[in-house]
Formats: structure tokens, sequence, C-alpha cells
């Protein structure tokens, strides 16, 4: 399962990571975004000690939402060393969220 992020957890967890970190900005109303959230759940574990994979409910933390302009959702948003390297909007086939942390690795 992917790790969940808050605000609180934010920088701690993804910006100071010495893997890559996938983050799915998320909500549980987002029909879309029910359908990414298993292709994350099984990223995260495929991706098990390499990567970070995790999930931000942007209803209860709007900090880093803001901050990295996610206006639509789902957004999953790719950091290498704390900073963002991909950004894939919208529902995507689990090759493109998989191909975005390979070429992070």
């Amino acid at each position: 399962m992917a790790l969940a992020i808050t605000d609180a957890t934010f920088e701690e967890v993804v910006l100071k990571s010495d893997k890559p970190v996938m983050v799915d900005f998320w909500a549980a109303w987002c029909g879309p975004c029910r359908m990414v959230g298993p292709i994350i759940d099984q990223i995260s574990e495929e991706y098990e000690g390499k990567a970070v994979i995790g999930k931000v409910d942007v209803d209860a933390n709007q900090e880093f939402a803001a901050k990295y302009g996610v206006r639509n959702i789902p957004t999953v948003l790719t950091f290498k060393n704390g900073e963002v390297v991909n950004r894939q909007v919208g529902v995507a086939p689990k090759a493109t969220y998989a191909s975005s942390l390979d070429a992070a690795l």
C-alpha cells in the first residue's frame, strides 16, 4: 500500500528522501482518482525498497498541493532529490507511472 502523506510529513517523506518518490494527489470523491489508486498501490509493491510511493488527500492536505500547482486530480508527481522530475495529470496506464519512476532511479 502507498504511504499516506500529509502536509506535516511531506517535507520529511518526500523532499528529504534519498530515493525517488511518487506522490498521488487525490480525493475520496474523485472518480478518476479511484481508478488510479489501485495502480499506485501495485507500483508501491513493485518498487518497494527502490522508491517511496505515497498519496496526499488534497481535501485534508492543501499546502503542498497548492505549492506544486495541483489544480486537477488525480495528479501524480515524481520527485528526485526533492525536485519534481515528472508530472502526470489524469488517469494513465500503469506503464506511464512505472516509466517515470524508472527514469528517476
